[in-house]
């Protein structure tokens, strides 16, 4: 069982604001003009992902965004204090599934970790206006392993009431996925090398619902075993 309270926005590739009950014309105002703010920043952050891997500028923009374009929602989140930690962790930890995750986390009550090493670290209340990044499978994918999905959870408090805003920036629901030919490895002395495997999003995505909270990898297995021939391209 998860400890929070949430509800969904989808902004693109189309926007559902206007039909979310009970939310002020001030809010959906302001929330339209902070989902383009951080659309950009999403966009912003993939071409300096680019550049650090020497990619074509553009090139992830390119991989996520399919015929329709890019899927852009934001997830408004509630943790409530909870009296009985000893049965309820908070949110299990899992890895999203998706491209780019923009957190803006509770600037007084924590509860956000995240697995390094083997071990569970805490994400320290932020800095005033910062944003938490995280990075999704279809970049661990896309980039052929040269960045990681991480593992994370937030757990109960039992003092204090704890808000997030996070805005998930994927690939389109048809977008091809698969590892940018540039960063494939070259074939290792006994003829292997660690290649991801090519799918559609929205496929992956039907996998994900039932295996949000295991590991990553039999995801992965599991697609490269429908695994279907992507489009060539360069970069």
């Amino acid at each position: 069982m998860d400890w929070e309270n949430t509800f969904h926005l989808r902004h693109l590739p189309q926007s559902n604001i206007s039909e979310v009950p009970d939310l002020s014309d001030e809010y959906r105002k302001v929330m339209k003009e902070f989902a383009l703010k951080l659309e950009k920043l999403a966009e912003e952050l993939l071409d300096l992902l680019c550049e650090n891997l020497r990619l074509e500028k553009g090139y992830l923009k390119k991989a996520f965004h399919g015929t329709k374009g890019p899927t852009f929602g934001t997830k408004v989140a509630n943790y409530p204090p909870c009296p009985t930690l000893d049965k309820i962790k908070g949110l299990r930890a899992h890895i999203d599934a998706g491209g780019i995750v923009l957190l803006l986390q509770d600037p007084q009550v924590s509860g956000l970790q995240l697995l390094k090493d083997g071990e569970w670290v805490d994400v320290p209340p932020p800095l005033r206006h910062s944003i938490v990044i995280n990075l999704g499978d279809q970049l661990e994918v896309i980039t052929n392993g040269k960045y990681k999905s991480v593992e994370h959870r937030v757990v109960a408090q039992i003092d204090g009431a704890r808000m997030s805003i996070a805005s998930f920036y994927n690939p389109g629901s048809d977008a091809v996925i698969y590892p940018a030919p540039a960063l494939l490895e070259k074939e290792t002395d006994d003829g292997n090398k660690k290649v991801y495997p090519k799918f559609v999003f929205e496929d992956y995505m039907t996998l994900y619902a039932g295996m949000k909270f295991q590991a990553k990898e039999p995801r992965f297995e599991a697609m490269k075993a429908r695994e279907i021939t992507a489009p060539t391209a360069t970069a």
